[in-house]
């Protein structure tokens, strides 16, 4: 339990930290370019909360606890595969049913939730492995 506990901690961190940069500072016009009168004003905190505790469960279950006995880049691997394949899905199936949903904003968005599950994914390993030990 507390190896499940540390990755999720650790994985969670990373993950909102970085994320909140990239929306909030480093990506912000961006966004807001692509997605014009669709973005709210205040995200829905209740939504977003949901999302990233969700999300990471995913992260821990899918890239982090298989990679403890491996590699970091078995980890970083792991991880990128479940961003790509989680945020392909969500950005494909908006380009695919809304009207005006951006390809550009498609692409970026897949390429960040790639490099960020990738890099949680990661940090989570090595975090949970300096705290817990290998296995």
């Amino acid at each position: 339990m507390k190896t499940w506990i540390v990755a999720y901690v650790a994985t969670a961190v990373v993950f909102f930290a970085l994320d909140l940069l990239w929306l909030g500072v480093i990506a912000r016009d961006f966004y807001r370019d692509q997605l014009g009168p669709l973005m709210l004003e205040r995200p829905n905190l209740a939504a977003a909360g949901a999302f990233y505790a969700m999300y990471v469960v995913g992260v821990v279950i899918f890239a982090v606890l298989p990679s403890l006995g491996g590699t970091w880049a078995g980890a970083f691997l792991w991880g990128a595969l479940f961003g790509a394949f989680c945020y392909a899905t969500y950005d494909l199936t908006n380009f695919a049913t809304l009207k005006g949903w951006p390809v550009a904003m498609t692409f970026v968005d897949i390429a960040w939730g790639t490099f960020l599950t990738g890099v949680s994914a990661t940090v989570g390993v090595l975090v949970t492995r300096s705290v817990v030990g290998a296995p």
